[in-house]
This record gives structure tokens, C-alpha cells and sequence, in this order.
């Protein structure tokens, strides 16, 4: 909802003060100039661009405007169940949690916690590395320089929407002028006209630069810029792992080692530490209890 109210308040203090300075509303009205700005930098955006980044480019943005964002109850969950991950590691061995990492889709532990589960990327990303972690690699700095490779590979995937969407934005001011040039190749075949009408194919043509700048700066940049930050906090979610794992690894009970995985987590969606704490104890139906009211 956001992104939408900021997209009409840009257009209604743009067209309100237009009005304001006594323009006509009907000189706004050149349908063509728009497709031919909007409609260019749509089919540049997929010529340029493999189409699995055109489609997690829509993805990106129905998200966006559906408030699909990663939230502080989902850090709580994934904190949780990396408690509970180690927990059993600590008490029970890594034998016992073979069965779990394996098919995690078929755990009861990680059914414990359906926002990680609905993350297939993050879930393949513990179970990896526990399996690493069961098959005897446990130097710390191993692990971590392998971890910091993938997660920087993440990241790259993550911001292929931002990069794509900054192009764009970067692109259409440059189509607004090549709109404006048609307008005014269409003004001169029509320069034997009265002042009123040649005034208005002028007027039309310039609008196709305002289409540019407008649609580059007004919106197509603020909206790459609010799935970069969408992005962000969803590569954290992985960094927030990394530092969990390589905490038990250091040999940091479970307790402290989500501590660690806690503490990288942006403050705008970092749950505080009694929240964890209550989150994590072992009676699991409080457990559940607290991680329902943090929902």
C-alpha cells in the first residue's frame, strides 16, 4: 500500500500543480507519446535482460506492493529453528538429526516453523551446511569463506530486479527525447497549420520528455530503490544463519549462538533478546504461544 500512496501523491502534486499554474488538463492527454516511452523501455527492459530476471522482476514487484517483505516474526521463526537444530545437535548427537536435514519437507522439527519452510532457498541453505557439518567439516574458516561465497552469490541473484529496474529508470529520460523528436517530426509536416494547432503537436511533443524524466525519477527509480531494500533484508536472513552456525561451530551453546545470529539482523525487523529467549525455551508449546503473539 505504501509504494502505491507515494506513486499518487507524486502524480497529484505533479498534475495539481500544472493545474495550479493554469494548464490544460486535455495537452496531458497524448496517448501515443506514452506508448511510445513506456512501450520502448518495456521491450528494452526484455531484450536486455534474461527472462528469468524479467520474471522475478514482476515477482519483485507484486511483492512490493503486496507488503510480501521478510518481517520480524520470520526472524523470530528462523531463529527458532536453528535453536532447536542445535539444541538437538548438542543433546542427542548429529546422527540423530540426519533424518531431518534430509528431507526437511518430511521433519517434524522444521514443520515447527512454516515461514522458514516456505523459504526454499534459506531451508536448503541450513540443511547444506549441517550436512557439511555432519560429514566432519567443522573448521570454522572453512566453512565461513564457503558460506560468504554462496551468500555473495545470493546476493547477486537477489539484486538482479534492483539492476534491472535501475537500467531502466537510467534509460527512459533518453526515450522521452527520442518521443519528443517524433512529436516535433510531426509538428513540421504539419508547419502550414494555424498557431493554435501547431502549439499543441508542440506541446505533445514535449510532453514525451516529461514522460521520461517523469516516469525515471518519479517512479521506476523509487520502486528499484524499495526492492533493493526488500532484498536486503531478505539476503540478512541468510547472513543471520551464517553467523548462528558459525557461532555453534566456535563452540557457542545453542542459546548464544542464535544470539549471534540475532544480532545481524537489521534493527528495523531484529527481534529484541527476551523475545528470542521466550521464543526458544524448551517447553514448545510456549514456545509457539510467543512466536504467535510476535505474528
Amino acid at each position: 500500500m505504501g509504494p502505491l500512496m507515494g506513486i499518487l501523491l507524486v502524480v497529484a502534486a505533479v498534475v495539481g500543480g500544472y493545474l495550479g499554474m493554469g494548464g490544460n488538463l486535455a495537452v496531458l492527454w497524448q496517448p501515443f507519446e506514452f506508448v511510445v516511452v513506456a512501450g520502448a523501455s518495456c521491450g528494452i527492459f526484455v531484450l536486455a535482460h534474461p527472462m528469468h530476471v524479467v520474471k522475478d522482476t514482476l515477482k519483485a514487484i507484486g511483492e512490493l506492493f503486496a507488503g510480501n517483505r521478510v518481517k520480524e516474526h520470520d526472524f523470530l521463526e528462523l531463529l527458532g529453528l536453528l535453536y532447536t537444530l542445535l539444541r538437538t545437535i548438542k543433546g542427542k548427537g548429529m546422527l540423530q538429526l540426519e533424518r531431518h536435514i534430509e528431507r526437511p519437507e518430511e521433519s517434524d522439527i522444521f514443520g515447527e516453523y512454516p515461514s522458514v519452510m516456505k523459504n526454499k532457498r534459506a531451508v536448503r541453505f541450513i540443511c547444506d551446511y549441517l550436512r557439511l557439518l555432519s560429514l566432519g567439516t567443522a573448521k570454522p574458516h572453512e566453512v565461513e569463506s564457503l558460506m560468504d561465497e554462496e551468500i555473495r552469490m545470493i546476493s547477486k541473484e537477489f539484486h538482479g530486479p534492483t539492476r534491472a529496474l535501475q537500467m531502466q529508470a537510467e534509460g527512459l529520460p533518453a526515450l522521452g527525447i527520442v518521443a519528443a523528436v517524433l512529436g516535433v517530426i510531426k509538428a513540421m509536416g504539419a508547419i502550414n497549420q494555424p498557431p493554435e494547432v501547431l502549439g499543441g503537436l508542440i506541446g505533445g511533443a514535449l510532453l514525451g520528455t516529461f514522460l521520461g524524466v517523469f516516469l525515471s525519477y518519479g517512479v521506476v527509480g523509487p520502486i528499484a530503490s524499495l526492492i533493493r531494500a526488500s532484498r536486503d533484508l531478505r539476503i540478512t536472513y541468510f547472513v543471520s544463519i551464517k553467523a548462528t552456525i558459525l557461532a555453534h561451530l566456535n563452540g557457542a551453546a545453542p542459546q548464544v549462538a542464535v544470539e549471534y545470529g540475532r544480532k545481524v539482523i537489521h534493527s528495523s525487523t531484529q527481534p529484541s533478546f527476551y523475545a528470542v529467549e521466550e521464543a526458544t525455551i524448551l517447553d514448545t508449546d510456549l514456545g509457539k504461544a510467543a512466536r504467535a503473539k510476535a505474528a
